[in-house]
């Protein structure tokens, strides 16, 4: 049996950059008003932190530095996935390094490969570390599944403890053949009830980026057997989460935050400006939520 390596909210923070880096002032803010709302863990440099525009050198510093801000008040998780087995690896064993609690693994983008190449990509990382390894499956954005009886493999590997899973519809039979030794958590906002109600942990979050109090919320009030509050928040966002995929993750997430008065600024290339449509989406569900 594996024990879940936290229970509730883990925010998949933004990156406020700069014009021409990373703002650590902005970064500090956020993690510190983050830990503040009661998130109970926090992605640094996942695909809403835009971990797939920032060199080497960048992504390994605001990993360092997340993890020295963060101080072990709560779980930090890495983004150190790749569609490179070998860098992949590298980046993982950097993150351990730096004093990340887990690592975050993608599966292999635009070079595919076949479920016995993601059992061989993901066993290579986990042999390379010793902290937890959770995997990030997201067929929408990489066109390739995690299938149940590839995930079953994988959690036989002591440290590959967890998934971040997008795929509702395997997380039952997931479950059925995995039983404890893989923990699940949502990698879908809309979903979280709903995975939960499977036997889920939580959830890794766009959405706690702007309202991390009623994030956590839902998912402790679940996990304490208060059902109908966590039922009535997931409710109540609705609106909020279609807004903050109304275009590609993070575009409306910073605009939200910058209407929020946050000032995370804006995405990088090849991610441009929020639409003057797509704004006035967000505007308006901040406005309902009663954020604006």
């Amino acid at each position: 049996m594996k024990h879940p390596i936290f229970k509730g909210s883990c925010v998949a923070l933004v990156t406020p950059f700069t014009d021409d880096g990373v703002n650590y002032e902005k970064l500090e803010e956020l993690i510190e008003w983050q830990i503040e709302q009661g998130t109970d863990a926090i992605l640094i440099c996942g695909t809403t932190g835009e971990a797939s525009t920032m060199p080497d050198p960048e992504h390994k510093a605001v990993i360092r530095f997340a993890v020295e801000k963060i101080k072990g008040r709560v779980h930090v998780m890495a983004g150190a996935g790749s569609n490179d087995t070998k860098h992949a690896v590298e980046l993982s064993k950097f993150a351990q390094s730096a004093g990340a609690d887990s690592i975050l693994s993608v599966t292999p983008y635009y070079n595919k490969t076949t479920q016995e190449g993601l059992y061989q990509h993901f066993k290579a990382i986990a042999d390379a570390v010793t902290i937890p390894v959770v995997l990030y499956n997201v067929p929408s954005r990489t066109n390739l599944n995690i299938c149940p009886d590839t995930l079953k493999r994988l959690s036989e590997i002591e440290n590959i403890t967890a998934v971040k899973e997008c795929n509702l519809a395997q997380v039952a039979r997931t479950i059925q053949i995995c039983g404890d030794n893989m923990t699940i958590y949502s990698g879908e906002d809309g979903n979280v009830v709903p995975l939960m109600a499977l036997g889920g942990y939580g959830v890794i979050s766009v959405m706690a980026n702007i309202i991390p109090a009623d994030t956590h919320k839902m998912a402790a009030a679940f996990l304490e057997g208060d059902l109908e509050t966590s039922r009535q928040i997931q409710i109540k966002t609705v609106n909020l989460v279609d807004a903050l995929f109304c275009e590609v993750n993070p575009i409306p997430v910073k605009a939200a935050m910058n209407l929020m008065g946050m000032n995370v600024g804006k995405c990088r290339m090849p991610l441009v400006d929020i639409s003057a449509k797509g704004l006035e989406t967000v505007r308006n569900a901040l406005a309902e939520y009663g954020l604006i």
